[in-house]
């Protein structure tokens, strides 16, 4: 194999730990933001009506489709809580693995430390493609505290995957 190609594969691996650590770190992110939310609204004696669990993620609703894709059945309760986290990191890592390649071929893929790698999935995917494959309700459905919410948890992801991949990338070299 050539050098060149040598270089897109350590591109790709360091991207996809990157996107892997990433989405880790975004789910802590958005783990604060759910407390802080939860604090204010005791310490203000706001009633918020909760989420009811019955609602199901977009990555619960993909982890069902792929297990009709795959194995032509519902997943069970305890099957769900293993198909969503892997389907969430594997979207993630895959995601910083594409990253990681397009950051070999262009510096540009690398602007705003991984902050506009992190916008733009935030757009494509969860403004965009989510909702037009039925994982979610329409953009329009959620308050713009929602979206503002979501894109701030993915410029996480798109900064730490960045940070991360350029510290595997130099060891990769």
């Amino acid at each position: 194999m050539r050098d060149g190609n040598h270089r897109l594969i350590r591109g790709a691996i360091a991207g996809m730990i990157g996107g892997l650590v990433a989405s880790w770190t975004m789910n802590q992110f958005q783990a604060g933001i759910s407390k802080v939310e939860e604090a204010w609204q005791k310490s203000s004696h706001q009633q918020q009506p909760k989420q009811q669990s019955s609602d199901a993620t977009a990555t619960e609703r993909a982890a069902q489709r792929l297990s009709h894709a795959i194995l032509g059945r519902d997943l069970t309760a305890d099957e769900m809580r293993i198909a969503e986290p892997l389907v969430h990191y594997g979207f993630g890592t895959l995601s910083g693995g594409v990253y990681g390649f397009l950051a070999e071929l262009s510096p540009l893929a690398t602007k705003g430390t991984g902050s506009l790698f992190g916008t733009a999935l935030w757009l494509v995917a969860d403004e965009i493609a989510v909702p037009k494959l039925q994982l979610s309700k329409p953009p329009e459905a959620y308050p713009p505290k929602v979206h503002a919410e979501a894109l701030a948890a993915h410029l996480v992801y798109g900064v730490t995957t960045e940070e991360v991949r350029r510290g595997v990338r130099a060891t990769l070299s």
